[in-house]
């Protein structure tokens, strides 16, 4: 082969190689708004990562901001996560071993609950922490210990491997880690003007977190966002709880952003909570539902 041909193969194969490697970059900064499949949540904390689907993370917020409301400490909702993480991947199943059903397989036949109620995501975390903070010392006890206090597994060694990312995640939707937890979710289509469907999206987020979360929003705008104003010692902490308890439920809810401590999340930004400017400050939370399309 003459110099010339080799020297043009060369910068031939250099080119092509440099097309695969911009491809396989666009492609994984796009696949999750193209693809059924591709939505993604995640939590970080001391330099850890927790991979969720968008399920498993409006779980896993959920059994979080109970423990913040109940005013337990982050360690009550390491141990939840893990309990679920184990019994039910975080998913509220409506099937199990003999009669254990939702996100703790926990049994009616043995003191639950009815079914309806064990498959109340809200109803079976309160009955799992009234178990567990009659264990004294809960705080200081592995999970493994704990959990089979409260559960009665036949495998009580499997929770303990569900630790390391129970705790990314309890740090992070407890508000400890902040901008910490983000999802990656599809575009929702835009509405050209407010609608009625818009007023249910927002009736759907305010009764969830009414119920979920404790806190009420003040009258919510015609462009679909409701404000939500924590107060106290820990106001910049729990904003940041509730904020990143918005995110892990915005698939189901038609969340489209979310700002608090000059920070905000949208669908639209890919890469996470960006700094804002006039956006709310610490201990208030805007957040936003899509307006309804048609």
């Amino acid at each position: 082969m003459r110099p010339s041909a080799r020297v043009t193969g060369t910068v031939a194969l250099v080119g092509l190689l440099a097309a695969v490697l911009a491809g396989g970059w666009w492609w994984a900064r796009t696949a999750p708004a193209l693809l059924p499949f591709g939505e993604r949540c995640e939590a970080t904390a001391a330099r850890a990562v927790a991979d969720l689907d968008p399920e498993q993370a409006g779980n896993a917020a959920l059994i979080t901001t109970i423990a913040v409301r109940r005013e337990l400490p982050a360690r009550a909702a390491s141990i939840a996560i893990a309990t679920a993480m184990q019994e039910s991947k975080l998913r509220n199943l409506e099937y199990g071993d003999r009669d254990s059903l939702g996100l703790f397989q926990q049994r009616p036949s043995q003191g639950w609950g009815t079914a309806d109620q064990v498959l109340d995501p809200v109803y079976a975390t309160n009955a799992f922490y009234d178990r567990l903070v009659k264990i004294d010392g809960f705080e200081s006890m592995s999970i493994t210990k704990v959990a089979q206090r409260i559960q009665r597994s036949a495998f009580p060694q499997a929770y303990a491997q569900h630790e390391p990312q129970a705790r990314i995640l309890a740090s992070a939707l407890s508000g400890y880690s902040t901008a910490s937890f983000s999802c990656r979710l599809h575009e929702l289509p835009v509405a050209t003007a407010p609608s009625e469907p818009s007023a249910t999206g927002l009736k759907k987020l305010l009764a969830a977190a009414g119920r979920e979360t404790g806190h009420r929003a003040g009258p919510a705008t015609a462009s679909g966002t409701a404000t939500f104003t924590v107060s106290g010692a820990q106001a910049r902490r729990e904003g940041w709880s509730l904020a990143q308890w918005a995110v892990a439920r915005a698939a189901d809810l038609r969340i489209v952003s979310v700002q608090t401590d000059g920070q905000g999340w949208s669908r639209d930004q890919p890469d996470g909570w960006q700094r804002t400017t006039g956006g709310p400050a610490a201990g208030v939370v805007r957040v936003t539902v899509a307006q309804a399309v048609g």
